[in-house]
């Protein structure tokens, strides 16, 4: 750095001196300076793929476990005899995010009938209430009249939002076959991708009523005058269980297993993913390290290198009134800038490196899938990472120039 670059930057104030000559330091010394910003690029920019990759695919497969709430599903595989306290102690069960007794399986089909074309036989009803996984942000039927019908089904059908239907249950009473219908309202279709079977989602009384007029029971809801006296139910054969994430499943699955409840659940799906999630974040941790390492005894080569070649000019700060502390700020300067610039051209290689690998690897995926993504979030982690490392890294170049006397500037005159 020469002697006259230091005269000509004392016109401004003192606080502002240092920095100033640190950064013109940086732009006479431009070979120096490009090597270590290249040092830096070589390793932030890989990296930042290398992460966008894995962030990308794992999120992509979160992405698709949650968009489908019947991996949150515990389904029971045999009946029971579940009471309310049953029922209230399991909803009070960490990991649990959703509850609702169901009845035996044979008493949750019927028949959705229009006229003689348009009707649909052992359609599957799904009782709901408030929080439904399955509904996501569709409204629930709000009256024992009203359906959410399937997608598959209302196509079937040829039924939309607002139209009526019946909704027919047949039963065998003193060997003779009875009828009852009920009409009801299609309040919501669920997407294709929430249930892919003929289905409607009503309410739980609905249901009961629907298994008490299979069981011979007087049914109002359903118009049956015959048939035993209707008595207040304090029992269900089964139960929708949901767990409150994808974390959850086992965790629930497990529990209920604990008391004697055989339950089938997609846990061998879930653990697929995190076991990736696990695997790609220890390679990534590894390769980072040891980029992060290779890249810090680089900078630090360089840096004392370069101290060592400048010991003249930095004895003649020192002989101009800056001390030690002053001496380590302006090594440190000029490494956040390098660093700053490194940590730029990392990013601009990632947009040109993620626009790749989504263009041209994203044709074999499905429709609206990337490959490769980072957050915001992520940006700012790596940049006040790079620039914790090269602080470090300056910690150990810049005792060497603190410990550089102002009589060595003097040695030469």
């Amino acid at each position: 750095m020469p002697s006259s670059l230091i005269t000509r930057s004392q016109d401004g104030p003192r606080h502002f001196v240092l920095f100033k000559l640190a950064l013109r330091d940086l732009v006479y010394d431009k070979k120096i300076s490009l090597c270590v910003v290249a040092s830096i690029l070589a390793v932030v920019g890989p990296l930042l793929l290398l992460f966008g990759l894995k962030f990308g695919i794992v999120s992509q497969l979160r992405g698709d476990l949650l968009s489908d709430p019947r991996n949150k599903e515990i389904q029971m595989t045999a009946s029971a005899r579940l009471d309310a306290d049953w029922f209230a102690a399991l909803r009070s069960e960490a990991g649990v995010g959703f509850v609702i007794p169901l009845t035996r399986a044979l008493n949750t089909q019927v028949d959705l009938f229009i006229d003689g074309r348009r009707f649909l036989e052992n359609v599957e009803l799904i009782p709901t209430a408030t929080g439904d996984p399955l509904l996501g942000n569709i409204t629930g039927p709000a009256q024992d009249s009203e359906v959410v019908l399937s997608r598959s089904a209302a196509d079937r059908l040829k039924l939309e939002v607002g139209d009526t239907l019946s909704l027919r249950v047949v039963r065998t009473l003193d060997k003779t076959l009875e009828r009852a219908q009920m009409q009801v309202r299609v309040s919501a279709i669920l997407p294709p991708q929430a249930i892919s079977r003929p289905a409607a989602i009503i309410t739980l009384p609905l249901l009961i009523a629907v298994e008490d007029y299979r069981d011979g029971v007087k049914v109002a809801m359903l118009n049956a005058a015959t048939g035993t006296e209707p008595v207040l139910r304090s029992q269900f054969a089964r139960a929708r269980i949901y767990a409150d994430s994808i974390d959850s499943v086992q965790q629930v699955a497990q529990r209920l297993q604990e008391l004697g409840i055989e339950t089938n659940s997609r846990v061998a799906e879930i653990k697929s993913v995190q076991a990736i999630d696990r695997v790609l974040g220890f390679v990534f941790a590894v390769i980072a390290w040891a980029a992060a390492l290779g890249c810090a005894a680089s900078m630090i080569g360089a840096l004392m290198a370069n101290i060592e070649r400048k010991r003249k000019d930095l004895a003649l700060l020192r002989l101009f009134g800056y001390g030690r502390r002053s001496m380590l700020s302006y090594v440190i300067a000029q490494a956040l800038f390098l660093t700053v610039i490194g940590f730029g051209l990392g990013c601009a290689m990632y947009f040109v490196g993620s626009y790749m690998f989504n263009q041209v690897l994203a044709t074999h995926l499905t429709r609206g899938t990337f490959v490769c993504r980072l957050e915001l979030i992520h940006f700012g982690i790596g940049l006040a990472s790079a620039m914790a490392i090269s602080i470090v890294v300056c910690a150990f170049g810049g005792l060497l120039a603190t410990r550089i006397e102002p009589a060595e500037s003097l040695r030469d005159v």
